[in-house]
């Protein structure tokens, strides 16, 4: 079979941004069989052919496809150049046309009027959106059969295989040209990713009667008089699916689902990199990380929020994980796992007897607070440090916005929070003895929940006073290490400065990754547990003791905590030097395992910013702190220092009048809570 003109149309139902949306209906049909009425009034396209995937969810396109008497061929999901050239493989045409299956609205005329102009000029490749003068959503592509053909057979990069004709558009080998509308009207998105875009579709076609044969005039003539509606989607930016990854596309769609896109402030891609950000990961192994595209970085960021000590799927710990999954996870009686782990934990600290379990580190400061309360009879809290989300912690809020912006993260919201609470909870700065003496002189204490450690060492005499003034006061003092816990010694960093608390909390690397929680204490405190409800369905699942025991093997066996703490050394030696070299002053923060610095200067932020964004393009999730783990070799961490390098040096440039907006490829990163729309 052949034709002079082939039109090429590619859908596919599993859309990262907006799933399904070619078999949405439109007008009392499928988005796609509205689309394929509006092609076939076309006078110059001989044939048209559907180019889809081989995926199951795809069998509905081919159905629509036999409906309307259109061949449809099937092909990989991700090489769609490799599905076009198995298009016209049966149907030697020699003018191709690209069509794509978010376009319902693609006009006949201009398609012809595209066509005709190829013809007449001979070109080799023509379109009507390089650059755009039309509507998003109204692209034609027209080229030959043999530039198709000879970019299949030099394309070998994942985006030129994705774009279909991007290899041809960037080579010198072809005769290529464009048409302009007479208006710019670049600026009217009538393409379909967003449900915004849907909305004004439907819209359009509606106010047609739902029948397919209006023209590109027509709604020109509709926007003319009722422009306001056009503006529905206008936040979105004209092809700019074809700049995000797969990770940007899919937090787009999470942003409508999920409050805030996620279950994590830490892991919103505006902490780091606004629209830039992989987001989301496929697999993780060690301290490498592949994103939904499968591209590789080495993570010098935050190796799971301080969770992966021992690195990503480490396989010790999976294999006895999923050993105990064989022999199930949960059922009516409990795992002796949680005893043995507990037991654990005892031995690893002497003045503790008893201990609970809880999957994170929220519920763990929760319940600590909660055993406190119970056996003071009191309620006021002194806290110094970052302590969860839970309502007893926010609190601090109500007496003033900006209580909690020391601790960690500034702007913490309060709404939800019930106002009984205020005068509750009392902040007091690190290594401010003064601070926290009034507290104490001022309010009858529960107890005293604090970091032993983040940004900066304890003065001499700062935590053993502590430790005194809350027994001679009969204050119950909290050191939660949930973040520090099994970093810089077999336990909690309290060993480091022997001062035993009365409670102490680990989370995070307890499991290197598995959730698991535990609250530790001296047994005259904790039998208050007994006193009040301390009760939860999934605390008593399998996984989490499992992965701890092993994780605690492991850590023993390789001595963990010294391995991360003489790396961490090495890393801030390197961020000191790269600083002194380029003339920049920084200022380190966090223990040597945990370690960061910020840049004294107006611009941190923007810089913090730019060094994701180029770190980014060399193949590493970096920001300005690091969380080591014993799979960061040397080498990894000379490879991440000597990239920096080069970024030090442009960020020196911008201390000394280069403007660092100028640099910056996306907006700046966020600094503490900020509401996502």
């Amino acid at each position: 079979m052949s034709c002079e003109v082939l039109a090429i149309l590619q859908a596919r139902v599993s859309s990262t941004r907006l799933p399904g949306k070619v078999l949405m209906d439109l007008g009392g049909r499928p988005l796609l069989s509205f689309l394929l009425e509006r092609l076939k009034s076309s006078k110059l396209i001989d044939k048209i052919v559907i180019a889809t995937t081989e995926n199951v969810e795809d069998n509905k396109i081919e159905e629509i496809g036999l409906r309307a008497e259109i061949d449809v061929i099937r092909g990989s999901e991700n090489d769609v150049l490799g599905r076009f050239v198995k298009a016209q493989e049966n149907i030697k045409a020699d003018t191709i046309v690209r069509i794509t299956g978010d376009c319902p609205l693609i006009d006949s005329e201009v398609i012809d009027k595209t066509i005709l102009e190829f013809r007449v000029n001979k070109y080799d490749y023509l379109s009507n959106c390089n650059p755009p003068s039309y509507p998003d959503g109204l692209d034609v592509e027209v080229f030959t059969r043999k530039s198709l053909l000879q970019a299949n057979q030099y394309a070998f990069e994942l985006i030129d295989r994705e774009h279909v004709t991007m290899w041809i558009k960037n080579s010198d080998s072809f005769k290529k040209g464009f048409i302009s509308n007479d208006i710019n009207l670049s600026h009217l998105r009538l393409t379909v990713d967003e449900p915004e875009d849907l909305e004004l579709i439907r819209y359009i076609v509606n106010h047609f009667n739902n029948n397919s044969s209006f023209s590109f005039k027509d709604i020109v003539l509709l926007y003319e008089s009722n422009p306001d509606i056009f503006s529905i989607n206008s936040m979105f930016k004209r092809n700019e699916g074809a700049f995000l990854s797969s990770g940007q596309k899919l937090w787009s769609r999470a942003k409508r689902v999920i409050p805030g896109g996620n279950m994590l402030l830490s892991k919103r891609p505006e902490m780091f990199l606004p629209r830039k950000w992989p987001t989301y990961y496929s697999r993780a192994k060690n301290c490498h990380v592949w994103d939904l595209d499968d591209v590789k970085y080495t993570d010098l960021s935050f190796m799971g929020v301080g969770t992966n000590i021992l690195g990503y799927a480490v396989d010790e710990i999976d294999m006895s994980v999923k050993d105990s999954i064989d022999k199930s996870n949960m059922s009516t009686l409990n795992c002796p796992e949680e005893v043995l782990l507990a037991e654990k934990l005892v031995d690893l600290h002497p003045w503790a007897e008893m201990v609970r379990f809880a999957r994170t580190g929220g519920e763990a400061n929760a319940i600590a607070i909660r055993i406190a309360r119970a056996a003071t009879g009191l309620d006021d809290i002194a806290i110094c440090g970052y302590h969860g989300w839970h309502d007893w912690y926010l609190s601090t809020n109500l007496n003033s916005s900006e209580s909690l912006d020391e601790h960690l993260l500034p702007g913490l919201p309060i709404a939800g929070v019930p106002k009984n609470l205020k005068d509750t909870v009392h902040p007091f700065s690190y290594n401010n003895l003064e601070e926290f003496k009034s507290i104490v002189e001022k309010y009858q204490l529960a107890a005293v929940k604090m970091e032993v450690e983040r940004s900066t060492c304890p003065d001499e005499n700062f935590l053993s006073s502590i430790r005194r003034i809350c027994n001679d006061n009969n204050i119950i003092l909290i050191f939660d290490e949930c973040t520090s816990g099994f970093r810089e010694t077999f336990g909690g960093l309290h060993k480091k400065y022997k001062i035993d608390p009365d409670i102490a909390i680990f989370g995070k690397a307890l499991g290197n990754g598995y959730a698991i929680s535990s609250v530790i204490g001296r047994s005259s405190i904790m039998e208050y547990a007994q006193r009040t409800f301390i009760s939860s369905t999934f605390w008593t699942e399998r996984i989490g003791p499992t992965a701890a025991l092993k994780t605690l093997e492991i850590m023993e066996r390789e001595k963990s905590w010294q391995y991360i703490t003489k790396q961490g050394k090495k890393l801030r030696e390197g961020f000191n030097l790269l600083a002194e070299n380029h003339g920049l002053k920084i200022l380190n923060n966090g223990i040597a395992a945990l370690c960061g610095y910020t840049f004294k200067s107006i611009y941190s932020l923007k810089y913090k910013t730019f060094i994701t964004q180029e770190m980014l393009k060399k193949g590493f999730l970096a920001t300005n702190s690091c969380y080591l783990s014993i799979s960061h070799s040397d080498k990894i961490i000379g490879d991440y220092l000597s990239e920096l390098d080069p970024i030090f040096k442009k960020i020196s440039q911008c201390e000394d009048g280069l403007p660092i907006d100028s640099l910056l490829e996306t907006s700046c990163c966020h600094k503490g809570f900020e509401r996502l729309n």
